[in-house]
C-alpha cells in the first residue's frame, strides 16, 4: 500500500473535495496525512482521528489580510498573492519540509494555492499531483495582461529560490506528472494553457457532519425552494446582496420558500415578516441540495459543481478572483442566469430566478451536467490516478 500527504490551504473550499479522495484512499488501505495551517478545518469533514501535520501560516479574513469588499479584478487578484497566497507558502514550506520527512509519503498532493506543497515536493524528488479546486486557471485569465502575468512569473521564481529547487522548472499551480480537476470538460471548457494535462474527475462528493438544528420542519412541500448562499469567505462582501435578495424573497413568499445563508449576521434578527424565509448562519448543504429548485450564489467552484451534481439550475453573481470565470462556464453551458453582484435589484434578481425555475432550459441543461459530472468518477476516479501516480505511472492523454 501507498502513503498519500495532503498539502492544503487553510480554506475549507480548498479541503472539501480532497477529504472525499483520502477517505476513498483510505478505504482503500492507503495511509493517508495532511500538512495544514489549521488542523481543525481538516479535521471537521475528514474526522478528529485524521492525521494532521500543523504548520505555520496566515489565516484569510484576519489582520491586515481582510481584503476591502471592493477590491475588484487585478487588484483582488495582487492582494490575494501578495498578502495571503505567497506568505502562506513561505510559513508553510517548514512544515511540509518535516512532514515529508517523518510521513514518507509516495506521492504529495498538494492543493493548487497551496504553492509550498509542490515547490518542497519537487525538491525533495516525491512525486506530486496538483489538486484543484477551480478550473478557472485552466483559461489562462492573464493571457491579455501580460504585465500581470509577468509581475506574477517573477514572484513564483522568486519564491521558487526560497523554497523549493532553483533549477526546477515546473509551474506549482500545475504538476508535471497530474491534475486532478474536481470538475468536468464539457463545463470547464477547452484547456488553452500549453503543456498542461488535466485529469477531469468531477466533483468529490464526501460524507459530512451534519449541521444540527436545521429546521427541516419547516420546509414547505407546496412550494419551490431557493437556497442563497455566498460561501465561507465572501460575509465582509455579502451585506447588500442578502438585503435584494431577502427583498426578492418576500415579493414571491406565496410560492416560493428561501433560505438564506448569512455568516456574519448581516441581515440582522430575524423579522416577524420573514418566518417563511430561513435566514441561518450555516447549513447543511449536500442534504438541502437534494431538496431546493434553484440555486443563487457567488460562482464559488465548490458550490456551483455540488448544485449541477444535484441537477439543480444557478444563479451566479461573481464577486472576484476565478467566479467570474466559473460564473461563464455556467451560463455558457445553458445551466443558469448571470446577474451583476453590486449592482441588482431584486426586480432583476427575482426575474432572474424566475427564468431558472420556469423555463425548463436551465433545469435541462443542469441536468444532462448532473449525469457527466456523476459519470467522471469523483473522489474514486481520483483516488485510482493516485495510485498510479504513487506506482510510477503517468496518466495517458485520454484519461
Amino acid at each position: 500500500m501507498s502513503r498519500f500527504l495532503f498539502v492544503a490551504p487553510p480554506l475549507a473550499g480548498h479541503i472539501n473535495p480532497a477529504v472525499g479522495v483520502a477517505a476513498e484512499l483510505t478505504a482503500r488501505g492507503h495511509a493517508v496525512a495532511w500538512v495544514c495551517a489549521a488542523p481543525a478545518l481538516v479535521r471537521r469533514p475528514a474526522g478528529v482521528d485524521a492525521v494532521v501535520y500543523p504548520c505555520a501560516g496566515p489565516m484569510p479574513g484576519t489582520g491586515d489580510r481582510v481584503r476591502p469588499p471592493e477590491l475588484r479584478g487585478p487588484e483582488a487578484m495582487r492582494f490575494l498573492w501578495e498578502r495571503f497566497l505567497v506568505p502562506l507558502a513561505d510559513a508553510m514550506a517548514p512544515g511540509v519540509v518535516a512532514a515529508v520527512g517523518d510521513f514518507r509519503p509516495d506521492a504529495v498532493v498538494a492543493d493548487q494555492q497551496a504553492f509550498a506543497g509542490a515547490l518542497v515536493a519537487e525538491r525533495l524528488g516525491v512525486p506530486w499531483a496538483t489538486s484543484a479546486t477551480t478550473s478557472a486557471e485552466f483559461t489562462d485569465p492573464l493571457a491579455g495582461m501580460p504585465k500581470v502575468a509577468l509581475w506574477l512569473d517573477g514572484m513564483l521564481r522568486e519564491l521558487r529560490n526560497r523554497i523549493g529547487d532553483p533549477a526546477g522548472t515546473a509551474d506549482p499551480r500545475f504538476s508535471p506528472h497530474l491534475v486532478l480537476a474536481f470538475t468536468i470538460e464539457e463545463l470547464a471548457g477547452p484547456v488553452v494553457r500549453e503543456g498542461v494535462r488535466i485529469s477531469y474527475v468531477g466533483p468529490s462528493i464526501a460524507h459530512r457532519a451534519a449541521v444540527s438544528g436545521f429546521p427541516w420542519e419547516r420546509l414547505d412541500p407546496g412550494r419551490q425552494r431557493v437556497l442563497v448562499t455566498l460561501g465561507t469567505v465572501n460575509a465582509d462582501a455579502g451585506a447588500r446582496f442578502l438585503d435584494v435578495c431577502l427583498a426578492a424573497a418576500r415579493e414571491r413568499a406565496h410560492r416560493l420558500q428561501t433560505v438564506i445563508v448569512d455568516p456574519g449576521r448581516a441581515l440582522g434578527a430575524e423579522d416577524p415578516r420573514d418566518r417563511d424565509v430561513l435566514v441561518l448562519s450555516s447549513v447543511p448543504q449536500l442534504a438541502l441540495l437534494e431538496r431546493v429548485d434553484a440555486v443563487v450564489c457567488h460562482a464559488g467552484h465548490n458550490t456551483v459543481c455540488e448544485a449541477l451534481w444535484h441537477g439543480v439550475p444557478l444563479v451566479v453573481a461573481p464577486i472576484r478572483d476565478d467566479q467570474p470565470v466559473v460564473a461563464g462556464q455556467v451560463t455558457g453551458a445553458g445551466a443558469g442566469v448571470r446577474i451583476r453582484f453590486g449592482r441588482v435589484t431584486a426586480r432583476r434578481l427575482g426575474a432572474a430566478l424566475d427564468v431558472v425555475l420556469r423555463d425548463p432550459g436551465p433545469r435541462a441543461a443542469a441536468g444532462r451536467i448532473r449525469t457527466a459530472l456523476r459519470a467522471a468518477g469523483g473522489g474514486g476516479a481520483a483516488a485510482t490516478h493516485l495510485e498510479r501516480l504513487a506506482d510510477g505511472v503517468v496518466p495517458k492523454e485520454d484519461e
